[in-house]
């Protein structure tokens, strides 16, 4: 966040909060003129605002309007490309798919946006005022530090979140915080932020926590936290194509398709590793495709042929 607000504080903020709460004019504040910064020895403008950069209300309003907008931006944008060309829209003709369901989705993750935000400003505004580990010169810990953080980063996120996601399917606690996200049988990427704001904060905290507890490049972490965001849209993206070696290793959106539609199965975020030592993954099969039950659905109302190949509608 700190690297954000260093790029935006001189295109956007420094001139939104100068015309917010611009600094009393010299004129007003004495007859002498302008003022001079003794250090600097450079006249400070007029127009300048109350609240510098290091001000901390400044920089509590400044990250809430970043991530706002930047959360809302990855999430409209990646989604949109995940659904209109990969997701396979026959499945929502599942009989698990709910009615007017990509609506409700959109409407549940844009409700969830503004209030995770809320609940992750203390970690970004330590960040910005100084209290994490990260730090801005690559050399301050070598290059090959900048390779083995950033598998580190990977890994802890993928340990924790998996733990946090099955403590969450424990009935003391499922119903409470994770049921929203599971009303989604048949997902579709627009699912990928649907769910209870405290679920999406508690699921998050591993990417915070990580900066404060290991040295990390900014601007690495800033590459690897926009990643993760994509990533959760993607294994919402329906897709069971199966058989490919990748999948003994990578948690892939078939591995996430399983999670929705069995409940207990795949928790894991990158890796199936986890899952599969603490025994609760389901690897991927094509009979398990849940378009086949959407085809069956099709089939019945004269969509598609017994082969799945659409029915063109004849003329008259």
């Amino acid at each position: 966040m700190d690297v954000a607000l260093e790029l935006l504080d001189p295109l956007v903020f420094d001139k939104a909060y100068a015309w917010a709460l611009p600094r009393p004019s010299a004129a007003a504040l004495s007859d002498s003129g302008p003022k001079v910064d003794s250090n600097s020895s450079l006249l400070i403008d007029a127009a300048e605002a109350q609240w510098p950069r290091d001000n901390v209300y400044r920089q509590m309003i400044s990250i809430l309007v970043v991530t706002q907008l930047g959360a809302t931006l990855l999430y409209v944008f990646f989604s949109a490309l995940s659904y209109y060309f990969i997701f396979d829209r026959r499945l929502e003709y599942h009989p698990r798919f709910l009615k007017n369901q990509v609506r409700q989705e959109i409407k549940s993750s844009l409700f969830a946006v503004p209030f995770i935000n809320i609940l992750t400003l203390p970690w970004f505004l330590a960040e910005v005022r100084g209290k994490s580990l990260l730090y801005a010169d690559a050399g301050e810990y070598g290059y090959s530090w900048l390779l083995a953080s950033a598998i580190l980063y990977v890994v802890f996120n993928d340990i924790s979140i998996y733990w946090i996601h099955r403590l969450e399917h424990h009935p003391s606690v499922y119903k409470y915080i994770h049921k929203p996200h599971h009303k989604w049988i048949v997902p579709t990427p627009w699912a990928a932020l649907a769910f209870h704001p405290l679920d999406g904060y508690v699921q998050s905290m591993p990417y915070h926590v990580f900066p404060f507890i290991c040295p990390i490049h900014r601007y690495l972490y800033l590459v690897l936290f926009v990643a993760v965001q994509i990533w959760t849209i993607l294994i919402h993206d329906g897709d069971m194509i199966t058989g490919h070696w990748t999948e003994k290793f990578i948690n892939s959106p078939a591995h996430h398709t399983l999670h929705h539609l069995y409940f207990n199965v795949n928790y894991g975020q990158y890796f199936t590793w986890a899952d599969s030592y603490f025994g609760s993954h389901r690897a991927p099969n094509a009979a398990l495709d849940p378009v086949h039950d959407a085809l069956k659905v099709m089939r019945a109302k004269g969509l598609v042929d017994e082969q799945g190949n659409p029915i063109r509608p004849k003329k008259e």
